[in-house]
């Protein structure tokens, strides 16, 4: 088996922070070619060095993209910014996604059009442009490398999607849609050889979190007792979670919708934590 993503070129999203930059931080480690992309450029420059055009300052291998994806020609800007800086594209990371709590009552329900926006839209317009360029590029492909895949896209997801808690309507709807999205898009690709999946996860370790458990100690154990496993989740283990889906080894794997939540959503539902 080979976990292999050497030589790749991904493009991550959401990679100024949490698990998008801990995803673009781990490809890069393994030697693909990433292109760090989020809105928050502040936080790119962080991430990524203060001053991108300097060699030293910013591996070899990565590049950072500033700009909103939920304009579509920030979308078609991104894709062009790939192929100049390393000419192809393999992989497609969609980690740019956003949590809300909203109320269910509410009548305009700003939150879930937000979110479908955001978690939805957003990798769905970038997924569909990514896939063409894979496809074009399959057109140089020579007679003995027609069965070779032409790329794999991974979407994060999250388990609310099939759980039910009033506050997350506008998170849990956008999770559901996204699943049904990776699944309809796997469907559409097979025959260009392009491969869809995606990574679902319960509570992850992020900054975020960890302010959280900081200020309120019950929190930790509410989403521990709630945890067959006992523990939160690293960023680390979901990027390497998505890298086993980018590589030869989930060769035979498409639609699928990968959890990586320590059993938490083999439990029943009600009275569990919202984290």
């Amino acid at each position: 088996m080979s976990f292999s993503i050497a030589g790749k070129t991904a493009i991550v999203t959401g990679a100024a922070n949490g698990i998008g930059l801990a995803i673009a931080r781990h490809f890069a480690d393994h030697g693909a070619n990433v292109i760090c992309a989020d809105m928050d450029e502040a936080g790119l420059l962080k991430q990524w060095g203060e001053n991108p055009e300097d060699e030293d300052d910013t591996p070899s291998n990565t590049r950072i993209f500033a700009g909103d994806l939920r304009e579509k020609l920030t979308i078609a800007n991104l894709l062009s910014a790939t192929i100049d800086a390393f000419e192809r594209v393999d992989i497609l990371i969609n980690a740019s996604r956003q949590v809300m709590l909203s109320d269910p009552m509410d009548a305009d329900n700003l939150a879930v059009q937000t979110l479908l926006d955001q978690n939805l839209m957003t990798s769905l317009r970038l997924s569909q442009l990514v896939a063409k360029r894979m496809i074009q590029q399959g057109m140089n492909l020579s007679e003995d490398e027609q069965d070779e895949p032409l790329g794999a896209i991974v979407n994060l997801s999250s388990i609310a999607a099939s759980r039910t808690q009033p506050g997350l309507l506008a998170y849990s709807v956008a999770s559901a849609a996204v699943d049904q999205m990776t699944r309809s898009l796997a469907v559409a690709l097979a025959p260009s050889r392009i491969r869809v999946n995606a990574v679902s996860f319960g509570s992850l370790m992020s900054a975020s979190l960890r302010d959280t458990i900081r200020g309120d100690k019950s929190t930790r154990e509410e989403i521990i007792d709630g945890t067959p496993l006992g523990r939160i989740a690293s960023a680390t283990e979901v990027a390497e979670a998505a890298q086993f889906l980018c590589s030869g080894s989930s060769s035979f794997m498409t639609g699928h919708i990968l959890t990586i939540d320590g059993g938490r959503s083999l439990l029943d539902v009600v009275g569990n934590p919202a984290h």
